[in-house]
């Protein structure tokens, strides 16, 4: 554990003087961990955004191969836990190599909201979230400008994987229930489902029924978040799941976790690693089939 914990430090501190380059410039890290920064002006959003790019090393054999694609929010703080993961794992050929594009944060209130609210998770009117509800136009960046950019300079390949914590975690379900096409699997961790009256609770029950079919993979999970509380992150996630087992379309394969030991903002070290194993459960590699 000291090893990884060394190694997370040493990525952290790469990453931050990544964020300070104003051009993408590719930078070896340990093991082989190839990296960029990109920056793309986004007309959709009307300023420029960041992200990082993991990119597998390219198979000499087959250089036209193509990879599936990760696509992470709250890039900042998470983008060195994925790409460690998916490098090791893809080493020991447990799941492919993938890319991972972990999307930096500008305004995060506004990009990872479905809807406008300044009600607060007490339950109190807050102005820090005048700007909330953007969800709509950041998907619009995500289809039109940024996924098309990875396609032109990347080789990607047809499968992809949003995945979310907290506010990233109701934006990744509010994909799935309103852009379901966008991806092929749902990553949401900690899922801030309070917000708005709990209206991503609403919009999925309004949404499924065992009638709609889906061929997609969601994995969602909770920590001790309020656990012993009467309305809190766990209550929230366990009426999700109940209305997952009563609702989930046909097709959909779906894993519920919960981390009693993890905090709100520990819970994404173990959780998202249990959801590359869930998405990629018996994945065997080609030239063992």
């Amino acid at each position: 554990m000291s090893i990884f914990l060394n190694f997370s430090k040493y990525c952290t501190v790469v990453f931050l003087l990544l964020s300070m380059q104003l051009k993408a410039q590719k930078v070896e890290l340990y093991n082989n961990i190839a990296t960029e920064t990109i920056n793309i002006p986004s007309k959709v959003l009307n300023q420029e955004r960041q992200a990082y790019i993991y990119v597998p090393k390219q198979d000499s054999v087959n250089p036209s191969k193509t990879f599936p694609v990760l696509y992470l929010l709250d890039g900042e703080n998470h983008f060195h836990i994925l790409s460690s993961y998916i490098n090791y794992l893809s080493h020991w050929r447990i799941i492919p190599p993938m890319i991972v594009v972990g999307i930096i944060n500008k305004d995060r209130k506004k990009d990872l909201t479905p809807t406008k609210s300044i009600i607060n998770y007490e339950g109190k009117t807050d102005s820090g979230y005048s700007t909330s509800g953007g969800n709509e136009h950041f998907f619009q960046f995500m289809q039109t400008e940024l996924m098309p950019y990875m396609d032109k300079n990347y080789k990607v390949g047809p499968y992809k994987i949003f995945a979310g914590h907290s506010f990233g975690g109701i934006t990744t379900i509010n994909c799935m229930l309103t852009h379901p096409d966008m991806f092929n699997a749902y990553i949401a961790i900690s899922p801030s489902l309070w917000w708005d009256n709990k209206y991503i609770l609403k919009l999925t029950e309004s949404k499924w029924s065992k009638s709609v079919s889906l061929n997609k993979k969601f994995f969602y999970s909770t920590g001790n978040e309020g656990i012993n509380e009467p309305n809190s992150f766990h209550t929230d996630i366990l009426k999700l799941d109940s209305l997952m087992i009563k609702r989930a379309p046909k097709k959909l394969l779906y894993k519920y976790k919960s981390y009693p030991e993890e905090s709100h903002m520990s819970i994404p070290i173990v959780a998202y690693y249990d959801a590359l194993r869930f998405i990629y459960k018996g994945w065997t590699p080609p030239d063992k089939k």
